[in-house]
Parts: structure tokens; sequence; C-alpha cells
């Protein structure tokens, strides 16, 4: 019985276009569909009915180690539709899950709007590339594109380290290798250590979660691989205070100088919902490190590299809010949606009001809380 209600769980999430599944104990499930939450209407769900959903999807392995932890992280296939990452956890002694639904197809640079840049830094032979944002904020499927791009166009051996592996790449071009922390390899710092014996060209690592992974990854790039990670930070100018900010200070001056030779790009990022409702869009802040921001880095003058992007408009450089903007503009999306995810809400207030008014009669739309009409289930929103 569990199986086939998870079957159906998770075919309404691909048939919406939903990007999570969430199972908790007292609710119905809920999707997130376009950005906003919406319940199942169906039954609600009961600790037997979690723990009997936990079990037919989660392998043994992960069983033991929710058992021994209270929580566990896998991934797997659904058939050919996609494949799902799960996040398992304990609260107030019942389980709940977060299925992440990882698309099969890879998109292109132009499908998700990347700077053109990226394709001249995918070709670099060395250096880091950081793409950074909140959780859910597409940062997976952005680094999936640079490493398609790689595979299809150049001839380099490619290894990741992921926890889990979320997009399966194939070889064409380049030769790939994906290890999975706790299946493949222990930790992400054991998997870097051992990485360089591996004559790799491009290193792909899930997060720089810890200042041992850190040091290696930029350690990875001084000897000459191209890096790419991911961090959990807002904007260029704040990724490179937190990476300098996480090593003791005696060690900061060389971080600083090491950063500021090794680093190539920053891309921030964040989802905005469309104005129609339907889909999301990404915002992006491009910062490429030209000698200019790398004298900034290794000066430690970071709060002057957002007018240092201002004015790199030759290398795709954009900080984010005029990036919302733009996008605000061609009404792509709306005036709640810019304020909820620019950085400066001050300015963008003022900004809005001078040109606002205007902008939403020609472009400016109602914003409807969609209402699905699914042949398995009917959602509705979480606040009904």
């Amino acid at each position: 019985m569990a199986t086939i209600h998870i079957d159906r769980v998770l075919e309404t999430c691909i048939k919406q276009g939903a990007s999570d599944i969430h199972l908790v104990t007292g609710r119905p499930p809920v999707l997130r569909l376009h950005g906003g939450l919406r319940s199942l209407d169906t039954k609600v769900l009961d600790g037997d009915d979690t723990a009997a959903l936990m079990k037919s999807i989660t392998p043994d392995r992960n069983q033991q180690e929710l058992q021994e932890e209270g929580g566990t992280d896998f991934g797997f296939a659904f058939g050919d539709y996609g494949r799902f990452r799960v996040s398992v956890f304990r609260q107030r002694g019942k389980l709940s899950l977060v299925l992440r639904l990882i698309p099969t197809e890879l998109m292109t640079f132009e499908q998700i709007g990347l700077p053109k840049m990226c394709e001249a830094l995918c070709r670099r032979p060395q250096g880091l590339f950081l793409v950074t944002g909140p959780t859910g904020s597409g940062k997976t499927t952005t680094l999936a594109c640079m490493i398609n791009y790689i595979n299809e166009h150049l001839d380099r051996h490619i290894v990741t380290v992921e926890d889990p592996i979320e997009y399966y790449h194939q070889h064409k071009k380049s030769l790939i290798n994906q290890r999975e922390v706790g299946i493949d390899v222990p930790s992400f710092a054991e998997a870097l250590r051992r990485v360089l014996r591996q004559d790799p060209d491009v290193i792909l690592v899930g997060e720089l979660r810890d200042l041992e992974t850190m040091e290696a990854a930029v350690r990875a790039a001084e000897t000459g691989h191209l890096v790419f990670s991911t961090v959990h930070t807002t904007g260029a100018q704040g990724t490179v205070t937190r990476i300098i900010d996480q090593f003791p200070v005696n060690q900061q001056e060389q971080m600083r100088v090491q950063l500021s030779t090794n680093l190539i790009a920053v891309l921030s990022q964040c989802l905005c919902r469309r104005s129609s409702g339907k889909g999301r869009v990404a915002g992006y802040e491009f910062m490429v490190v030209t000698p200019a921001i790398a004298n900034l880095i290794r000066e430690n003058k970071t709060y002057r590299i957002n007018s240092a992007i201002q004015t790199g408009k030759k290398y795709n450089m954009q900080l984010m809010d005029d990036h919302l903007w733009e996008l605000y503009s061609k009404g792509t999306i709306n005036e709640e949606e810019v304020m909820d995810k620019c950085r400066n809400p001050g300015e963008m207030q003022v900004k809005l009001e001078k040109a606002g008014a205007k902008l939403l009669t020609s472009t400016g739309q109602p914003d409807p809380r969609m209402d699905g009409d699914d042949p398995f289930f009917k959602t509705k929103s979480v606040q009904q």
C-alpha cells in the first residue's frame, strides 16, 4: 500500500512540475509548486504512514544512519521520469521526509539564462568558480549545466564529489567520474585529498562545508585544476568575506592572497516566481575576478567589490538588484517578488515608487495562486 501511495505522490509531483515533496505527520503530502506550498487533497498522514513511506524508498544503510544519527540523505531514480534527492529526519519523535525532484534533462546556458561569460570561464585551465545562494536556489542545476557544457565541448577528465549524486552525467567528449559521499568516499575532505592523484582536469565539490574542504578546494585550484563548488552565502562580496572569515586570524592574510590568485568568478543566484504564477526564473549576481577585484581581495577591501561589479559590464558582471530590476521591467516578475529577493530593499522601494506605477499598468498582471487540476489529486494552498 505504501509503495502505491509513494508512486502516486511522485507522479503527481512530476506531472504538476513541483520542485519538492514534504511528507510530515499530521498533514497531507505537501508540494512546493512554483515557489509556494500546496497541500494535496488526500489523506492526512499519521506516524505509521510516514514510517511506511520512508521504508518503501530508503536503503537499509540509510535506515541504519537514521537510527544512529537522527537523519539521513540519499538519492534514488523514479523510473525514467527523474531522480529524487531525499532528506529523512526526526521531529517530535516522528519522521519527516523532504524529496527534491532532480530533472533528468540537463539544461543549456540559454535555458537557465546564465551570463555568456560563463562559457569562456568553463574553458579556463585552472581556478575556483563558486556558485552561491540560499537552499533551493538552483545551484545544483547551474553546476550540472556547466559540467555538461565541458563534457560536450572539451576533452577533460571530470571528477565530481557529491552528497548525494543528483544529476547523472554520461561520458561524452570528456571522461566523468562521480563519487558519492558515504558510498564511494567517507567525506568531501577525504575525496579532495585523494583527487589530485586521479589525474583530473575539472573537479566539482558539491559544497564547501568546512575549513578542511575549503583549504583543499583552493589548493586544487592552485595546483592547476578547474574547481567548481557551492557556498551558502548571498552575494559575491559576502562570499569572499565569508570564506576568509572561516580561517583562523593568523591564516587570513595568506588566504586573501590565495583567493585573489585562484578565484575566477562568483555566481550568486535566487529563484523568483514568475508574474504569471507559473514557473520560476533565476536572478543572478555575477562577479568575474579581474586584476582590480583581485587587488581588492588581497588588500582586504571587499566592501568595494560591489562598485567594481557595477563598472564591469563588459565582462557581463551585474549586481543582483540590477538583474531583478531588469526582470521586473520586462514584466517577468512582480513588485512583491522584487522586494522579497532584493539586497537593498530601501533603494529598491524608492526605485519602484518612481517608476512602478507606469510599469505595473503596462505589464502587471494579477499574481494567481495556482490551483492545480491534476488527475491524481487536487492541490490547495497551504494557507487554506
